[in-house]
């Protein structure tokens, strides 16, 4: 009877240990979560299987609660909910391709978990996924790297375990060993910011101004592209845009920020660019943050609002010549934007959030990795730009 109990327990401890470190918001600790899939296949019930699931899932967002308490300035309470609601998918997804059977025919089913929780629908939440290691395990292998970590973690589903921990362990000290961060692209520069939840808020001329300042203050000499977070311009009318080709006439700098373009419907959470001579909404985020900004909800009670999820528009975008692969906040974290973005070969990632509400959380830092180790796996270069 003792024993009947140690084991899920101890499966269960151990899977909260790799979602926990794996999700640190370090790049290099990444691979920790490839110990999942092995604790997951050696559950010997559904029911354990759903636990270690749980376990790992919940340790990885752990952050979750006290993110969403600071955005809506309330309780933990909420935030614990939608931990828990978050958690479901990842958790019915595994649970339901848990099978006795072992072999071949246990890596084929926790294959298919690993797709579905990468695409639409369940992909939607689908966070913390195992295979965002590639990038930290075969950096610069490209599709050949994406191919070669999803065979390692099927095969840690079977008898061949020690041998495909091994050779992964081995891959992830050697490219420890030998790790860089992303490229910067060349001409082109991030801009953090650090103005609270007052970004994309404040819309006063006063704002728009000490954004300006800001840009020339930090602008390299041999930048042509500056980076803004999300949200960085507020709401997008002409106006603005009028106002800021004004404060660049006689230069040939371009800015890329995150706005918001509202219409009766709802709105899009976009980035732009603008220049002295013109100026252009550039790219709709493909998946904003469900509930607090997606709410796919509201036209079935008759309510309108929110913003629009455009799932596989605008993978990538044209700037100056170059193919950019744009990642908004929340996509940073999920996995069908950034591999079908890298389908079209783009020249760079451009990445951008607002995070001022994951002070005190790990969230922005696991974004950074998680976008980090994609720029890694293709060898892209990588411009980032946050609001804390």
């Amino acid at each position: 009877m003792r024993h009947d109990w140690l084991q899920p327990l101890a499966l269960a401890v151990a899977s909260a240990v790799s979602g926990y470190l794996g999700w640190s918001g370090s790049a290099l600790a990444l691979p920790a979560a490839i110990a999942f899939p092995a604790l997951w296949s050696m559950a010997r019930s559904r029911r354990t299987a759903s636990v270690v699931s749980a376990a790992y899932f919940l340790a990885a967002s752990r952050g979750l609660p006290q993110g969403v308490a600071a955005f809506y300035q309330s309780d933990i309470w909420p935030g614990l909910i939608l931990w828990l609601v978050a958690s479901s998918s990842f958790v019915f997804v595994h649970a339901a391709f848990w099978s006795r059977d072992s072999g071949g025919w246990k890596a084929l089913r926790y294959t298919i978990a690993m797709v579905l929780m990468a695409l639409p629908p369940f992909g939607i939440v689908g966070w913390a996924h195992p295979i965002t290691a590639a990038g930290v395990l075969f950096p610069g292998w490209g599709w050949v790297g994406l191919a070669a970590v999803t065979a390692g973690l099927a095969s840690m589903t079977t008898r061949y375990r020690p041998a495909a921990a091994m050779a992964l362990v081995g891959f992830w000290l050697w490219s420890a060993a030998f790790w860089t961060a992303a490229d910067i692209g060349r001409h082109w520069q991030g801009v953090d910011l650090n103005l609270g939840n007052s970004l994309g808020r404040d819309n006063s001329l006063a704002r728009h101004s000490d954004l300006v300042a800001t840009l020339r203050l930090k602008r390299r000499i041999d930048t042509t592209h500056m980076l803004l977070p999300e949200s960085a311009l507020g709401f997008w009318t002409p106006s603005v845009a009028h106002l800021w080709r004004q404060q660049f006439t006689g230069t040939d700098l371009n800015v890329i920020a995150g706005a918001v373009v509202v219409d009766p419907e709802g709105y899009d959470n976009v980035l732009v660019r603008v220049s002295a001579t013109e100026s252009e909404i550039l790219y709709r985020e493909r998946m904003p943050v469900p509930g607090s900004m997606w709410q796919p909800w509201l036209p079935l009670i008759g309510k309108s609002g929110g913003a629009r999820a455009d799932f596989f528009a605008n993978p990538i975008v044209s700037v100056g010549g170059k193919r950019v692969a744009p990642l908004i906040c929340y996509e940073q974290l999920i996995i069908w934007p950034v591999l079908q973005s890298m389908l079209h070969d783009p020249d760079l990632i451009v990445a951008v959030g607002n995070d001022w509400w994951t002070k005190g959380t790990s969230i922005i830092a696991i974004q950074r990795a998680s976008t980090e180790a994609w720029a890694r796996l293709f060898d892209k270069p990588l411009i980032m730009s946050f609001n804390t």
